[in-house]
């Protein structure tokens, strides 16, 4: 019987009343639109952008069969969790194995098969050998990012793009403010997926001495909340031990104050306005 262990990656959801059929129970056909938000969830896990990923490899990923078998019901308000892995590999297809579970009890489980095609023609392809690696690797344990650290003229050419695109495009930070001399003198990280994709960044300055300051922490958007930006985080506080620094703090915008709290940081001080954006500021001891 597959059990919640033999899944590496697991993703959370809540079941909500419209989900709820008349018998009070999860309708069936609603496994499937949870399996295929989990598989959305892989996908950031294996820390591929999944348009960006197939237009890449000049494919897409077409579901060819779905099965699924109904072990126990779930209901409204559980709190369910929807693994997902990566099963046999041929030549053209692939079957992803998916299981519901409340706790540790099994509810759904299914194989979806996917076939990996010309997105024009629709006609089948090889899958590409790097998708195969990578998604053997995950399996395998193997981290899914690699975190380089360096100066603005080894890193600036992948964390600039990234940084117009989150702060300049989506934030609307006029682009003076969000480019200045510090980037020259800062230690810079930069997160790559395992096709060396650039997926984060962030920078590391002296505060004061023995205190420094990280900032200009951004995460590509089809990648948030998949632990990206916490690997960049933990790059550049080991860089600021590692140069004798007590102390690291940071201004966070209000929407991350959680994220940088999971991390260890604790808030200093009032609510304050930067950029036009509310935010405050936290301290971890290193």
């Amino acid at each position: 019987m597959t059990q919640r262990r033999d899944f590496r990656f697991l993703d959370r959801l809540r079941v909500r009343w419209a989900e709820v059929d008349l018998q009070k129970i999860v309708f069936n056909g609603h496994y499937l639109m949870y399996f295929d938000t989990a598989v959305a969830g892989y996908w950031r896990a294996l820390a591929l952008p999944y348009h960006d990923t197939m237009a890449a490899l000049a494919g897409d990923l077409y579901v060819r069969k779905a099965t699924l078998e109904y072990h126990a019901s779930a209901h409204y308000d559980d709190q369910l969790e929807v693994g997902v892995r990566t099963g046999r590999i041929g030549n053209s297809s692939m079957v992803i194995e998916c299981a519901v579970f409340r706790g540790e009890q099994l509810l759904v489980s299914g194989d979806l098969v996917y076939v990996f095609a010309d997105p024009v023609t629709q006609t089948s392809r090889p899958v590409p050998q790097d998708l195969r690696e990578v998604l053997q690797g995950f399996e395998a344990g193997k981290p899914m990012v690699e975190v380089r650290v360096g100066s603005w003229d080894e890193l600036g050419r992948e964390a600039q793009p990234i940084r117009a695109k989150v702060f300049v495009e989506e934030q609307h930070i006029p682009a003076d403010l969000e480019w200045d001399a510090a980037d020259a003198v800062a230690v810079h990280a930069v997160a790559y997926n395992r096709f060396g994709v650039p997926l984060a960044t962030g920078r590391l300055l002296e505060h004061v001495p023995g205190v420094a300051k990280i900032g200009r922490m951004a995460v590509v958007a089809s990648m948030r909340g998949s632990r990206i930006g916490r690997t960049v985080l933990d790059a550049l506080m080991q860089t600021a031990k590692a140069r004798g620094e007590r102390e690291v703090l940071l201004h966070a915008q209000m929407s991350a104050a959680p994220f940088y709290t999971r991390a260890g940081f604790v808030t200093r001080g009032e609510v304050f306005e930067e950029a036009g954006i509310a935010h405050v500021e936290m301290l971890r001891p290193l």
